[in-house]
């Protein structure tokens, strides 16, 4: 928009009482504000009324303008309070009918016949959907994609906060959306509709050929795009607000032991060797948690920062963007905190939380979000008095662009993830020795969500004449369902109230998470970039000892016969309800 050099220069010298560039002023703002009200009225007599008044009403109350790099927004807001006073005080102004999109910009191109016809019928098209939007949506269209104005400008404007300007904006543009799929046009003409309007509605050729709207103009921020849908007949359960998810959280005390210098930039290297994300800090931006089965089952997630994404968890695989390098990092792990503290969930209950607090030395303040069904989806967003839950529940929510994330153009995608997470699943063997006697075993493991369904989680170990099948990895690795293993396993731990230490050496790929059950110690030997577990060593009250030790296998071309599903539900068993403590029961012979 003009909001340049030039302009400020205007502005400064028409307050110091050059009458020269208060009207050269004036004339720049009847020119911008004829273009831009039209398309906010659809009304050529309403428009010619509102641009008149506002010139004068701002020749009158120049005076108050008091910062001359505002004129834009403040001008907008004089023009936006003249258009609601004629709605106030007239009968509602009807929109422009279908025939009027015909006469702008209605001139010969060469094309034939037919061509010319249907070009004229797809402005007439896209004329009517802007014509069925409400007013305020179209100022809001049109501040943003066509004089290209920040949140902050247009929340001057229309005299609302930047995150209430966001909202507006992504609720128009979703209400255009509605009115173009009417006419049969898919998501993907939304930018071509808003061009396409923007040029015949323009004041002249020479503006039109100007008009352009990118696809970051369209982009509103998780939040934002959320808060749209609060209020909507679609998909909303409820608005719960919330003390704070994690900024100025505090650090782990007691729950860890040795060096954790570990921080959210820190690289790692997988087993390609190239470098990505390994953990994140706490309040890092805004944090999405989307449960598409429900609060206890898989979990998708991202982290927002900067009005950008940080990284993405999805039902395909574990993203981190590299913004300095314009890299998104493909890994094998699903992200850890950098302090080693436990991920916490907005659906965690009262009880959980209190025993990871009494374990880790302080309270992470979190609201609590007791909502279910499929498609939970919360949002945790910092804001000046903590952090703000959004909770919301749609049944198609997987495939909404609001959790789908486009990278910025001409990233660049460095795939880190090793054979086996590059499949998505994979088969796995299971090694040891209990109280001196061969254990052996395999199993299947799926990475990632969209291969859960497929390749569902399974486990059979064989201890003497006795087998034992497990389908809910409880203390194991879980990947699938969202959380890196390290938290997969303490969480189970906390889950039965029992301590448990984590330890990580600097520049090391592994972890060690010590277990402290009633009856026995466990120490879990867990890879930090494979997110798996690679030993269990267990010793009981009375002396036993266990050591069980899982190979997970990178080829499976080779294997074909040698893995054979159990014959029972995926759901068999009673693991989950015994927690990690049937580990104890295999050391003390309860099996």
């Amino acid at each position: 928009m003009e909001n340049d050099d030039d302009c400020v220069r205007l502005v400064k010298q028409a307050q110091l009482g050059e009458t020269e560039s208060l009207e050269r002023l004036a004339a720049l703002a009847a020119e911008s504000l004829r273009e831009n009200v039209y398309r906010m009225t659809l009304d050529d007599e309403l428009t010619q009324d509102i641009v008149q008044e506002t010139v004068l009403e701002m020749l009158k109350i120049f005076d108050e303008l008091k910062e001359a790099d505002r004129f834009w927004p403040w001008l907008y807001r004089i023009a936006l309070n003249k258009l609601r006073l004629h709605r106030r005080t007239q009968k509602h102004r009807s929109a422009a009918s279908i025939s009027a999109a015909g006469s702008v910009a209605d001139e010969k191109t060469g094309r034939d016949a037919m061509s010319e016809l249907a070009a004229k019928e797809l402005k007439q098209i896209i004329f009517a959907a802007m014509g069925r939007l409400k007013p305020e949506q179209r100022a809001v269209l049109t501040m943003r994609c066509y004089n290209q104005m920040e949140y902050a400008a247009i929340a001057e404007a229309v005299g609302c906060t930047e995150f209430a300007a966001r909202k507006q904006f992504w609720r128009a543009k979703k209400a255009l959306q509605r009115q173009l799929a009417r006419e049969g046009f898919g998501k993907g003409s939304l930018l071509m509709a808003l061009i396409l309007f923007g040029k015949m509605t323009a004041t002249s050729e020479a503006a039109a050929a100007k008009v352009s709207v990118g696809a970051a103009a369209t982009k509103v921020g998780a939040t934002a795009a959320i808060a749209g849908l609060a209020g909507t007949k679609t998909a909303v359960i409820s608005l719960v607000a919330a003390a704070a998810v994690g900024v100025g959280a505090v650090a782990v005390t007691s729950g860890v032991k040795g060096p954790v210098d570990v921080t959210g930039d820190r690289a790692g290297t997988t087993g390609a060797g190239a470098q990505g994300t390994t953990a994140v800090g706490r309040g890092s931006g805004e944090y999405w948690y989307l449960f598409p089965e429900g609060r206890d089952g898989p979990m998708m997630t991202r982290c927002m920062k900067g009005g950008a994404c940080q990284w993405l968890q999805d039902d395909h695989g574990n993203y981190g963007f590299d913004r300095a390098k314009n890299t998104v990092y493909l890994n094998n792990y699903r992200q850890w905190r950098s302090d080693l503290s436990v991920w916490r969930l907005p659906t965690d209950g009262p009880q959980l939380r209190e025993f990871l607090a009494s374990v880790e030395g302080g309270a992470e303040q979190m609201g609590y979000v007791t909502g279910d069904g499929p498609g939970l989806l919360v949002v945790a967003a910092p804001s000046t008095n903590g952090s703000s839950f959004w909770q919301t529940r749609h049944e198609n929510i997987l495939n909404e662009e609001y959790f789908r994330y486009s990278w910025p153009a001409g990233v660049e995608l460095v795939d880190n993830r090793d054979a086996m997470h590059r499949r998505g699943w994979t088969y796995f063997r299971v090694s040891g020795e209990i109280s001196g006697q061969m254990v052996l075993g395999s199993g299947r493991i799926p990475f990632v969500y969209d291969a859960a369904g497929e390749h569902w989680p399974w486990m059979k170990i064989s201890l003497g004449d006795r087998e034992i099948v497990d389908t809910h990895f409880t203390g194991f690795s879980r990947p699938w369902m969202g959380l890196h293993t390290i938290d997969a396993v303490r969480r189970d731990a906390a889950g039965q109230q029992i301590r448990f230490e984590t330890t990580l050496e600097e520049g090391e790929e592994k972890a060690e998470v010590v277990v402290y059950a009633p009856r026995a110690k466990l120490v879990y030997t867990i890879n930090m970039q494979a997110d798996v577990v690679e030993q269990i060593m267990i010793t009981s009250a009375d002396g036993k000892q266990a050591r069980l030790k899982f190979r997970y296998l990178q080829d499976i071309d080779q294997t074909r016969g040698q893995f054979v599903e159990p014959r029972v539900s995926r759901y068999y068993g009673d693991k989950r309800q015994q927690g990690l403590t049937w580990l104890v029961d295999l050391v003390n012979g309860n099996w």
